[in-house]
This record gives structure tokens, sequence and C-alpha cells, in this order.
């Protein structure tokens, strides 16, 4: 018998984990593939390994703008997996000793819930049955597959891939076509465009980048334009064939040449195959219904990351895993999700937090804004031929206050915390004006914009 048990390892999972064990429950957690789950193997941790090689790449072959010279850069892809390989092997081995230095007793294998007995929860692995007062469900997302025509015989074929064998891709294709414009799409799309491939993105929506500020995403989708991305947007993907992919353009029929195709139309939360309906946990839109402490409908059962749809992202689930086992363990926790950040991890980077114009019109929220380029920034201007980047700020006009922050250009992902503060104190702007940056850094762009309001 176990205080509780973990189904799922990836980053939710194994956090909520960790912290249980640490705080001296004895805990159970059940992984089926890898520890560190979708982020460390498959997402999150490889794609960056692939864009760090990139932007070295780019920079060899652009290194007499900076004074740096370098005689025919190539790029081996195969050395490039590899690299990958090698970083994600070191954290999940990492990960493991995390959970064994807690205590932690880790099982290989899917987890079933089987139901509650005399107050007990019992989830069955292999042949094993396990009981818990307290569950946490960390089981994560998966690739929406869309019911497009051709699909199916592209994945048995391997020239249409996933967030997954796209990682695993050992050569640069000629032609790459990627349908969807979100955050999976656009930082393969800047990878294999930067290595050479003719890529091509077709978004049925009207914008790439989903939810981010459409400025800013306009903003990406130029640059991109401008290194030889080509975009097809309002379109709509109908067969996917052996060399090609066909869409519909204003109710035109137009095809593109493509060795591979990715798909990247999004992701949903693992919510069938592991017994949830023995528990009755209540399941609405595809998601895991929870509240602010990650509770569901079932007491004792939580469930954080992905699988609860809330917000999907690694981070996310680390902070949820954390409000979860605070709440199993008595103390009082929260989540708020205010001053989540979001990255793009392209070349330029975006990055944002807070309120985006479309949702402070949406909330009735009276803003003014401020725009600036990246170039105040001495230390950007220094580091970037001609750079486009740009700071956007939304402040509350009656509280004087930061709604939103909004960062398109290199560093974005390593200083949109800071807005991320900001926002989550609801310091005033007068009180942000009197805060000291280290100089030169990219980060005073924030000290720069606010003088502006």
């Amino acid at each position: 018998m176990f205080d509780l048990i973990v189904l799922g390892g990836g980053p939710g999972g194994y956090l909520a984990a960790d912290r249980a064990g640490s705080a001296g429950l004895s805990v159970l957690l059940i992984e089926k593939n890898k520890l560190g789950g979708v982020c460390l193997n498959e997402g999150c941790i490889p794609s960056k390994t692939f864009l760090h090689s990139a932007k070295v790449f780019d920079h060899a072959a652009r290194g007499e703008v900076f004074g740096v010279f370098t005689e025919n850069p190539r790029l081996d892809q195969a050395a490039v997996v590899a690299r990958k390989n090698k970083v994600v092997r070191t954290l999940v081995a990492g990960v493991g000793q995390t959970l064994k230095s807690s205590k932690v007793t880790v099982k290989n294998g899917t987890g079933i819930i089987l139901g509650r007995e005399n107050r007990q929860i019992r989830v069955q692995c292999g042949e094993e049955v396990f009981t818990s007062r307290h569950l946490i469900i960390a089981t994560g997302s998966e690739a929406v597959i869309p019911p497009i025509d051709g699909v199916k015989e592209g994945l048995e074929s391997k020239s249409v891939l996933t967030n997954r064998e796209i990682l695993d891709l050992q050569v640069i294709p000629e032609h790459l076509v990627v349908i969807g414009g979100g955050v999976i799409g656009l930082e393969m799309a800047g990878y294999f465009r930067t290595c050479g491939s003719q890529v091509t993105v077709v978004e049925m929506l009207d914008h790439i980048a989903g939810a981010a500020d459409r400025e800013m995403a306009d903003l990406l989708q130029k640059d991109y334009e401008r290194k030889g991305i080509e975009f097809h947007l309002n379109c709509q993907v109908t067969n996917i064939k052996p060399g090609s992919v066909e869409f519909t353009d204003s109710g035109e029929t137009k095809s593109v040449d493509a060795d591979y195709t990715l798909l990247s139309v999004g992701r949903r939360p693992v919510v069938r195959g592991f017994g949830l309906e023995n528990l009755g946990v209540l399941v609405e839109g595809g998601r895991i219904v929870t509240d602010a402490q990650g509770r569901t409908n079932v007491s004792g059962v939580f469930a954080v990351g992905d699988v609860n749809g809330v917000w999907m992202l690694a981070h996310a689930a680390y902070r949820e895993a954390e409000v979860a086992v605070n709440t199993i363990l008595g103390k009082k926790d929260f989540m708020r999700y205010q001053a989540m950040p979001s990255v793009i991890y392209t070349n330029p980077e975006m990055a944002f937090v807070g309120e985006t114009e479309q949702t402070c019109q949406d909330k009735g929220i009276k803003y003014k804004k401020v725009t600036l380029p990246m170039n105040y920034s001495g230390r950007y201007l220094a580091e970037n031929d001609r750079g486009q980047g740009r700071i956007k700020l939304l402040i509350d006009s009656d509280r004087e206050y930061l709604l939103g922050c909004h960062v398109i250009g290199s560093y974005a992902s390593e200083i949109i915390m800071s807005a991320g503060i900001l926002i989550e104190t609801q310091m005033r702007i007068a009180d942000i004006k009197e805060l000291i940056f280290p100089h030169p850094t990219v980060a005073e762009i924030i000290r720069e914009a606010v003088f502006q309001v």
C-alpha cells in the first residue's frame, strides 16, 4: 500500500512523485514508456537540441557579418540526431536518479485503474495490483492525427511524420510540408529551412502561432517568408500522396511537392485506455476536469499536466504537480494562470505572457500599449545584424500595472520570466521604473519600454 500512486512519468508526473517522496510519502510512479514523457523524449528537449544546431550552422554560414569567416560549413543531420539522443539519455538518467533519491518506486508498464475498495484506489500494472489513498493522473497528451486521405498510408511508409518521428529523421529533405502553423510546426519549419529544405506551411486559420499576439505572429511570419518559407493560410489539406500534398485554397485545389510531411495540428489529452471510468472521473471536452488545486470530482484523485487540458505546457505541469502534492500534504496552495509564460523557440524566438490585445478586448479591459524595436537594447543590436525584433507591453489604463508582454527576438525565452513576475505581482508601472536591470542585457528592453508609457 502506498500513500500516492502517480500514473505517467512526464514533467507533471515525475515532479509530483519527487516532491511527494521528498516530503516523506511512499510513492509509486508508473510509466509505460520512458521517464520524462513526451517533453523530454519527443518534444521540448530534443527539439531544442535540433534548433541549437541550426543556430550554430546559421551563424557559421553568415559568419562574415560578424567578422568571422568560415569555409563551406555543413550540417550533418545524423550527427545532430546522435547528439540529441545523448542529451535525452543524460536527462532521462537524471530523472531516474532523482526519483531514486526521493525513494520513489518506479514501475515500467501501463497502469490500469481498477476502482476503489475500502477507501483505497486500486491500480494494476502487469500482474501486480497496488493500492493508495491518493492518485495523481499525469498521462499527458498525444499528437492529433487528422482524417486526411493518405495519412494512414503515409504513416506506414514513413513519409508522414509526427513530432516523434521527425526528431529521428536522419536526412534533410529537399521538400518538407508542414501541416499546422502552431508551435511544433513553426519550430520544425525553421529548423529544416535553415538546414536547406524547401518548406511549405499549410494552416487552416488565417494566422500562425495560435493564441500568440497577432502583431507578433505576423512579424514572425514575415521573417520566415524572407528566409524562404512559404505559407498557405485559410487552407485545408485534403490529400497526401507520394511526393505531394493537396490542399484547398479559396475553393481551388492546389498541390505542393513533399518528400516528407509533418503533422502538427495539435495535441489531445490521453484520457482513454487506463480505466478512468472505473472511478467515475469527470471528462469534458476530451480532458479531465480539475479545480484550482488539481482535484477531480473524485475524492483523492488529481490530474496534472496536459491531461487536464488547461495549459498544455511542461512548466504548467510542473507547477500543477506541486500544487496537487501540497494539497495532499494539507498545505494551502492553488494554481494561478494569469502569468503563465509561453515560448516558441523559432529563430527569432517569440515569447509572451499575460493578456493579448484580443483577450483584453474580449474581457472589456481598458488598456494602452507600448511597442519598441529590440534595437533599443545595446546588446541586442550588437549581436543581431539588421534584427527585426520588437517588444510590446500592454498596461491597464486604470490601475497602471502590466497586463501583458510580448517579445520577438533573440533571448526572448530568457527575459519573458521577468515580465511574468511583474504581472504576477501586479507591480505598478511607477515601481517598475525604479527597478535596476544589468547593463548591457537584452532584458533591459523591458525597462526601455516601460519608460515609453
